[in-house]
């Protein structure tokens, strides 16, 4: 039996350099300049722009469940460095028993109500998000069962052999709550009931939340006395908010706005989302491999990262991108791919959506593209909600969109299922090819970080083969920063924003 120990010691003198995570412990440095390992006085309140609104009640399985881990109100057992490795969040340890079966150790920390985190309540957290309809994204297709172990140990077993579970806890949508965030009927509430530095006291509708700091937060006392958050749709306006000095943080500045800001107020990391342009491969010219052949030939990513990003986004490499360390490193040339074909005004709907600004253009640029390589293309822009399920039912011709590819596990294996099997549930271009599958299936079974990486790369090659997707640009994110503010969280997979240490 192989045993696999991770211990909080390293994590620390690996990831202080970084400032990645919310609930780090460690020293943080006061506005007066002294250093207090127990954060800082009662400084200021942050007000905060964020781009998207509570869209299902605050639940912490779904698309809230981010929304909630970049505010710092919620945590899980682990987290993610840069490096995209498991290190501990509530947590401090853990250790592979068996290939089934992995024992982590619990820090010492509260509730916001005030209870105990304890093994019975973390196990029963977990248990919750594994009966939750529809299961959380990091979940699919995966059964645990989770119990505690002695009085700071829980025991987490899976039907199948997962390498990654580690990884998969750190989602933000398998955060721990409070026994009482869970009645008998209706959505968990994370209301006065996580681990985070602050909690959450009001929300407004759509419009605003307000936050208090939680001050016995197991990872120091934050040095912001609380967040007002405001949700602004519109980037002009976040970006308006930012030069006025109506707000201190904006998250996701549009490409376009970026040159409005005084280069002082901009902060910009890159992310592993990728923009991507999805080929239908079911029904329509696209069926045809030699036409996917012609698109991915017509495109130039280059002319798009340039007009586009403006120089914020890296030309289309692959399925992951510059900000996955260890990818380019590992990439493997696709081989046996097909030769082109003539469009010979092939007739194709492309389609995209407007809740990303920077989308439609995308979009037009690309439309250009493939008309000048011979095709006949009709554009279809709608909101994201609206256009999913036409998308998902392979009702266009092709599809443009972002996606983070480590978001919801940190696996890259996770997201080739997803996107590019027979079964996969996001599987935009509708691909089921055989040798795709296999190789997916070799990245599932494969144990070791550097073993399962190898393998995840071959699976993205045989997808890349396929021709059934197009990496068009690898995504940078771009917030307006006060300059007066100072440790602001972006991560690469854009699931951190404000933590213990964010302060003005």
């Amino acid at each position: 039996m192989q045993v696999r120990i991770f211990s909080s010691k390293s994590a620390v003198r690996f990831l202080v350099p970084l400032v990645l995570l919310p609930g780090l412990p460690g020293c943080f440095v006061s506005p007066g300049g002294e250093s207090s390992s127990d954060g800082g006085p009662s400084g200021s309140r942050l007000r905060v722009a964020l781009a998207f609104p509570p869209a299902e009640n605050l639940s912490p399985y779904g698309a809230d469940a981010t929304l909630l881990s970049r505010l710092g109100v919620t945590e899980g057992l682990t987290a993610l460095d840069a490096n995209g490795a498991a290190v501990p969040a509530l947590a401090r340890s853990w250790r592979r028993v068996s290939d089934r079966t992995w024992r982590f150790t619990l820090r010492e920390a509260t509730f916001q109500d005030g209870t105990d985190v304890t093994p019975a309540a973390v196990a029963s957290a977990l248990t919750h998000a594994t009966q939750a309809e529809p299961p959380p994204a990091a979940l699919a297709g995966v059964t645990l069962d989770a119990k505690g172990d002695g009085d700071s140990g829980i025991r987490i077993t899976t039907a199948e052999p997962d390498p990654v579970l580690p990884m998969r806890l750190s989602s933000p949508s398998l955060a721990v709550l409070a026994p009482k965030a869970y009645g008998k009927k209706g959505t968990p509430t994370p209301v006065g009931t996580a681990t985070g530095p602050f909690e959450i006291a009001e929300v407004s509708g759509g419009g605003s939340a307000t936050l208090d700091r939680y001050d016995h937060y197991w990872g120091g006392l934050a040095h912001a006395s609380g967040i007002d958050a405001r949700f602004v749709k519109d980037g002009t306006a976040r970006a308006n908010a930012v030069r006025t000095g109506g707000v201190d943080i904006a998250e996701a500045i549009p490409v376009a706005q970026a040159a409005t800001l005084d280069e002082a107020t901009l902060e910009e990391a890159g992310t592993t989302r990728t923009t991507s342009l999805q080929l239908n491969t079911t029904t329509g010219p696209f069926k045809n491999p030699k036409l996917r052949v012609a698109a991915r030939t017509a495109i130039d990513s280059s002319a798009l990262v340039k007009g586009v990003f403006e120089g914020y986004a890296d030309p289309g490499a692959g399925i992951f991108g510059p900000a996955v360390t260890w990818a380019e490193s590992k990439r493997v040339k696709p081989a046996g791919r097909a030769k082109a074909a003539r469009p010979d005004g092939a007739s194709i709907t492309l389609a995209t959506y407007d809740n990303r600004p920077e989308l439609p253009e995308v979009a037009q640029v690309v439309q250009q593209q493939l008309q000048k390589a011979g095709f006949t293309v009709k554009l279809e822009v709608r909101e994201y909600s609206r256009l999913e399920s036409d998308a998902l039912a392979g009702k266009f011709d092709a599809f443009i969109g972002a996606r983070n590819s480590l978001l919801d596990t940190g696996d890259p294996v996770g997201v080739l299922g997803s996107d590019y099997t027979c079964d996969g549930a996001y599987n935009l271009a509708r691909l089921c090819d055989k040798q795709v599958d296999r190789a997916v299936g070799r990245a599932v079974e494969t144990d070791g970080t550097d073993e399962r990486q190898d393998a995840a790369m071959a699976a993205e090659a045989a997808i890349l083969g396929t021709d059934a997707v197009v990496p068009l640009a690898h995504q940078q994110i771009i917030a307006g920063v006060s300059t007066k503010v100072r440790g602001v969280l972006l991560d690469p997979y854009e699931r951190t924003l404000v933590g213990a240490g964010t302060r003005r």
